[in-house]
């Protein structure tokens, strides 16, 4: 259940229902209590000091359509995202910065092609402790420059606490990755700040879970949150995940999150990611993470899944045919 307080209500008598009530209290634009979806009707206490009371099935709650019936709109300067805004937001960049040299070359392909964000991950987490593990504040200052000289928004991940403050300092959009989504400190820092938040689905995680992730952010008190789907472990073993489309569709009728799909961590090889790229853009979809690289074959981390930047350019150019048929925009 969530409870939209009164504007009389102060701030101590907010915490005191809060914590007779056992419910999350959160200040949004005004202050809200968040309960368990089982309880189904407010205490008369708190009906005397409601100004609305939401009831939902789940504890999917402030990220469900029950409380806010339209898709949540996320501003970030010069461009918006979700809303009636019908835009799809494409961002690429390298798995990992790597290098000057490297970074300088992924950051002039946005500006050629009008991409407005550029990915790379400063701090990796790898699957084996033998392989890069990234080039951690060193990468982050690189990522900086590029902002600084080519107008970019960065967005890059929090791969664990020991440097979810740096990354919540440098990056304009902070990605919360699969391997770290159940993460409760990362997910509680991130909601204390006004940043946008992407995060990314675990590969063995249900809709219902992913979601509930969501809900730490947002009952923390920041809106904009990002749901990245990026494929989900199944029996397949000729590629990497599994693209969970009909995932996406349940996102989009029932939630009131923006949501952006990474096509090349769900194949894992960059042979499929064009098809699946367009089919993800078909779909009427609020972004698009694609990994590019100036050249893939020496690349230190997810080398195979990594699009130069002539087959990026290429796709490019077909996703914005694809978005003009279902009624969007390439931005």
């Amino acid at each position: 259940m969530i409870i939209h307080l009164k504007e009389s209500v102060s701030r101590q008598q907010a915490e005191q229902l809060a914590e007779k009530y056992q419910s999350v209290l959160f200040e949004n634009g005004n202050r809200v209590l968040v309960t368990s979806s089982k309880i189904k009707k407010a205490a008369p206490e708190l009906e005397q000091v409601a100004d609305k009371v939401f009831v939902t099935d789940t504890d999917i709650q402030l990220a469900s359509r029950q409380y806010l019936s339209a898709k949540r709109e996320i501003n970030m300067g010069d461009f918006t995202i979700g809303g009636t805004t019908n835009n799809t937001l494409v961002i690429t960049g390298p798995c990992s910065v790597e290098s000057n040299e490297q970074i300088v070359a992924a950051a002039e392909l946005c500006v050629e092609l009008g991409v407005k964000v550029l990915r790379a991950g400063a701090y990796k987490p790898r699957t084996s402790p033998y392989t890069f593990q990234g080039l951690g504040l060193q990468g982050l200052q690189l990522l900086d420059e590029m902002r600084s000289k080519y107008g970019l928004k960065i967005i890059t991940e929090v791969r664990d606490s020991t440097h979810t403050d740096e990354v919540i300092e440098y990056a304009d959009i902070i990605q919360i990755g699969a391997k770290s989504m159940y993460d409760h400190g990362i997910l509680r820092k991130c909601g204390n700040t006004n940043k946008p938040v992407l995060l990314k689905r675990g590969f063995g995680t249900s809709l219902q879970e992913f979601v509930q992730a969501a809900e730490f952010i947002l009952s923390g008190g920041n809106a904009k949150v990002i749901l990245c789907e990026r494929g989900i472990r199944t029996f397949e073993t000729k590629t990497r995940f599994t693209l969970d489309l009909c995932g996406v569709a349940w996102l989009k009728e029932y939630t009131n999150l923006p949501v952006i799909l990474d096509p090349s961590h769900a194949i894992g090889y960059a042979y499929g990611v064009p098809d699946l790229a367009r089919a993800c853009v078909a779909m009427g979809i609020d972004g698009l993470l694609i990994e590019s690289h100036p050249n893939p074959k020496v690349a230190k981390s997810d080398a195979e899944q990594q699009l130069n930047f002539e087959e990026f350019r290429n796709l490019h150019v077909s996703l914005k045919k694809v978005a003009e048929a279902v009624g969007y925009q390439i931005i």
